[in-house]
């Protein structure tokens, strides 16, 4: 699994033009399955979303992880992470999981964090989603 970890001050998801799913302070999460993932990967990748130290403590320096600071998740599938563009200038997606997959290991990924305390939106899997940020710092880390 692979995912791109956005320290925001907001984030909302629209489809077809409604909002789907919003948050305040958090994390917005673009979360992707590659063939070959199994649940120990989506219990790692869990794990370090929640102990992931990047908000700033009363001196500054990230040192609190997204519980200590109340935050919320925007937790938004996206198989675009697993785009090989080595050749060509067309990205080829072989090394994605298959929609079912895919879709299987996001929703217990979602389940693992609800389940460690974590507020956690999400998109919605398959549509063409609009996500707005303000993104804080920025702060971005690739998991």
């Amino acid at each position: 699994m692979k995912a791109v970890a956005q320290r925001v001050k907001s984030a909302k998801v629209k489809v077809n033009g409604k909002d789907a799913a919003e948050i305040k302070r958090g994390l917005l999460l673009l979360v992707g399955v590659g063939k070959g993932d199994s649940e120990e990967d989506i219990g790692r990748l869990a794990r370090k979303i929640i102990n992931l130290r990047i908000f700033d403590d009363a001196e500054g320096k990230m040192n609190l992880d997204i519980k200590q600071v109340g935050g919320q998740v925007l937790s938004v599938p996206q198989f675009t992470l697993y785009a090989d563009t080595r050749k060509g200038n067309r990205p080829g997606f072989d090394s994605a999981a298959t929609p079912e997959t895919a879709k299987k290991y996001w929703e217990r990924f979602n389940i693992l964090l609800k389940d460690n305390g974590i507020d956690v939106k999400e998109g919605v899997f398959g549509e063409h989603m609009e996500v707005e940020l303000t993104n804080d710092g920025p702060v971005t880390i690739v998991l």
